[in-house]
């Protein structure tokens, strides 16, 4: 007769996933000639609970991707009441953002990085302005151009030619900071030649706006290549909190 195993708890399963992902983000950055510590492991939430976030948190994570409304929203507040959370978590809206959600997320997030319009622009500028000015949020907002390296409209992201012109409406407005860029490569493609592509606009970036210094690429399947090709924010879910564990509405 066998001896059964204990079960493996949600907290044991959390860390030793995240200690691999840390390993492969370490190895790939060290394989490039980078300092682990230029890239930052951004832990993808969406879909999972409250107390999942919390996990991380206790594992010293303190950025975290979400993407769904009112579920991040109701996230946040949860961390936000727990008393045992003192150290300050940064939230990062990282889906396709859409107009009619720019208030809601204004009052949470500290970064966006899927800005892809100057609608959007305008938008987001001006909820965030309102956010200060009901004291719903201190500080400017972050954010990051999603480039579109498929043109594909269904899928979002700033065309690479108007990037520049949106930098700098970016540039201008009162709420807003430019931070860098975003894109995920189009389905089926080659991964080294996406994320090589968006170096060079970011390259481009650079040349006018210097501190816009963050590439955020690279996900769970893919992470090795956008290290090796400059990124500085990998968005990891699935190989962290496994698959998704919430029926999408």
């Amino acid at each position: 007769m066998f001896d059964e195993q204990p079960p493996v708890s949600r907290y044991d399963e959390i860390a030793a996933a995240l200690a691999a992902v840390r390993g492969r983000v370490d190895a790939a950055c060290r394989a490039a000639g980078r300092d682990p510590a230029d890239v930052v492991l951004l832990p993808v939430t969406k879909f999972f609970p409250a107390e999942d976030v919390r996990i991380l948190y206790d594992l010293g994570c303190r950025e975290f991707g979400e993407s769904r409304e009112p579920e991040a929203s109701g996230k946040v507040a949860r961390l936000r009441a727990d008393a045992a959370v003192v150290d300050p978590i940064r939230w990062h809206m990282i889906g396709r953002l859409q107009r009619n959600k720019v208030k809601t997320v204004s009052r949470w997030a500290q970064v966006v990085h899927s800005l892809d319009s100057l609608r959007l622009a305008d938008a987001l500028d001006t909820a965030v302005g309102a956010a200060r000015d009901a004291g719903e949020r201190e500080n400017s907002l972050d954010v990051l151009l999603q480039v579109s390296l498929d043109t594909d409209p269904a899928r979002g992201g700033v065309p690479v030619d108007d990037v520049a012109v949106l930098a700098e409406r970016v540039a201008a407005s009162s709420n807003l900071v430019l931070r860098g860029v975003m894109a995920v490569p189009p389905l089926g493609s080659d991964v080294e030649v996406e994320f090589a592509r968006l170096a060079e606009v970011h390259a481009g970036l650079l040349r006018d706006h210097p501190s816009a210094t963050v590439v955020s690429a690279g996900m769970t399947g893919d992470l090795e290549s956008a290290i090796r090709h400059g990124s500085t924010c990998v968005r990891v879910g699935t190989a962290i909190l496994g698959r998704r564990p919430i029926v999408s509405q």
